[in-house]
């Protein structure tokens, strides 16, 4: 379909600082994408620019040393550290005879390797035919006219327009499959709800140890490895907390900074499960250097999927890679645990993690007992809606007695919505 040149496994990276202070750490962590995406790196471009060139990214005089490097070492593609346009990626191509891969394209490889599940497969096709409706057009370079001549007359739409159009038809099959999944997980936790079973689910930066945490704590037997992205698909198993009783436990995809829209848009599916949790495990690797950033980053995505209101437990994993560290609980002023430090790969201080998930969850339920005037019929049907109410009893004047019981973050959802549910309560 596409008039390109062959990707091969041997690239040259091309990284550009953007302000004085150089975060080598930055460099490194793409170093570590292109080995995730089992590429060979031949070369390392890097240079300083304050913004952006319209027509290379980089300067034109960068631009022929990138060049340089592809003929020198005889890499067969370039991949950048950031996000390119399409004229940008076109110019780059045509100078350096090579694909050119951006940041956004690099990912989407990755995952397009991981995903294992149908639903992986296709949640990354949907990113991917998103990504690449953008380029179309230097696929096409040669067959932009439309045909013309005896025998060649066509639709009256040019070769661009039928692959948008198929391109198109192509995202809305995907999109209708993946709504008929969501439909199936919304179903598996309803009926979860049902059961009065509690979503916990792990998230994190990826490479920060969740998959190796999920195993130890649900003896499962997920891919677990020291790279990026090495989860995709999302795994779902049941555990019992103490006082608590049986949780489910949800191991997610990793986040990174500037993750592709297209990315999370495509796995919103997934993130449901960190969506509709009760309460998120923010696994972060307690010996990175950037372990700030790395929060940062994540809360980012959080608040792109509306999760961050969520309540959270900072899970510090890797302790086993500080120096004399301990396994601890850390407390907020009312008590309650708000960070746990372990390793996942040792073992130490799991019990610590199962200790604080009991008391964070015992707490995390709002029960309430309530009386509806008779005009919210709206109100009750969304009680049932979300599977709350425990009783209900008809009073003398008319109103609805009721006595629910949901997870508070659901509770504290609805009381944004219906600010006057809170005058309904029975005290």
């Amino acid at each position: 379909m596409f008039d390109r040149y062959d990707a091969g496994e041997q690239a040259v990276l091309v990284h550009i600082f953007f302000s004085q202070d150089k975060d080598m750490e930055d460099l490194q962590e793409f170093e570590t994408l292109a080995s995730s995406a089992g590429v060979e790196a031949l070369q390392v471009v890097t240079g300083s620019r304050k913004a952006p060139h319209p027509k290379y990214f980089v300067g034109e005089g960068k631009a022929e040393e990138i060049a340089d490097a592809v003929k020198a070492t005889g890499a067969s593609v370039v991949l950048f550290n950031h996000a390119l346009t399409p004229g940008q990626e076109r110019n780059l191509e045509r100078l350096c005879e090579c694909r050119v891969i951006d940041r956004t394209g690099l990912i989407l490889d990755i995952f397009a390797q991981r995903a294992r599940t149908h639903e992986g497969k296709l949640q990354v096709e949907l990113a991917q035919l998103r990504h690449l409706a953008t380029r179309l057009v230097r696929g096409w370079t040669h067959l932009e006219r439309q045909k013309g001549g005896i025998g060649l007359r066509g639709p009256g739409e040019t070769q661009l327009e039928t692959d948008r159009r198929l391109l198109r038809n192509r995202i809305s099959q995907i999109m209708s499959r993946l709504e008929r999944v969501e439909k199936q997980r919304e179903q598996g936790r309803q009926s979860r709800n049902k059961a009065d079973i509690a979503t916990v689910s792990l998230v994190g930066y990826t490479n920060a140890g969740k998959s190796t945490l999920f195993n130890l704590i649900t003896q499962a037997d997920v891919y677990a490895a020291n790279q990026l992205f090495a989860t995709l698909d999302p795994t779902l198993r049941r555990i019992d907390v103490t006082d608590v009783g049986e949780v489910v436990l949800a191991d997610t995809v990793g986040f990174i900074r500037h993750l592709p829209h297209d990315l999370i848009a495509a796995f919103k599916a997934t993130l449901q499960e960190t969506r509709q949790a009760a309460l998120l495990l923010h696994v972060i690797d307690a010996a990175d250097v950037r372990v700030d950033e790395n929060i940062n980053a994540v809360d980012i995505v959080l608040d792109e999927i509306e999760a961050r209101e969520i309540p959270t437990l900072l899970v510090m994993n890797k302790i086993d890679m500080l120096d004399d560290f301990v396994p601890r609980i850390d407390r907020d002023v009312e008590n309650r645990p708000v960070r746990v430090w372990l390793s996942a790969q040792s073992g130490q201080g799991v019990h610590l993690l199962f200790q604080a998930l009991t008391e964070r969850l015992s707490s995390e339920i709002a029960q309430f007992d309530l009386r509806l005037p008779p005009n919210e019929g709206r109100l009750r049907s969304r009680f049932y809606q979300l599977q709350a109410i425990e009783k209900e009893w008809n009073e003398e004047d008319g109103s609805i007695g009721m006595q629910v019981r949901m997870p508070a973050v659901d509770w504290r959802r609805l009381c944004k919505q219906v600010p006057s549910l809170v005058n309904y309560i029975i005290s």
